[in-house]
């Protein structure tokens, strides 16, 4: 599957920083390019939880936005 910025949230804002929640059926959300869709609105350093395999066994982690350069977003593993 892909990103579904539907899915994406804003939990909290503060002094430049934003944590996020996203929710998806997908197994994993580490892959290339696959948040580059929100490229405009998440910044260096934000935190995504992300609640994955929904429709499976679902999981749930913690995500650091390590960077976003051009419209491409990587995420890692906090």
């Amino acid at each position: 599957m892909a990103f579904a910025p539907q899915d994406l949230s804003v939990l909290c804002y503060s002094n430049g920083f934003t944590l996020w929640h996203y929710t998806t059926a997908d197994d994993a959300v580490t892959g290339a390019n696959y948040f580059d869709p929100a490229s405009p609105y998440v910044r260096l350093g934000d935190i995504i939880v992300c609640n994955t395999d929904t429709d499976g066994t679902p999981a749930a982690a913690f995500y650091r936005v390590s960077a976003n350069t051009g419209g491409a977003v990587t995420v890692a593993a906090v």
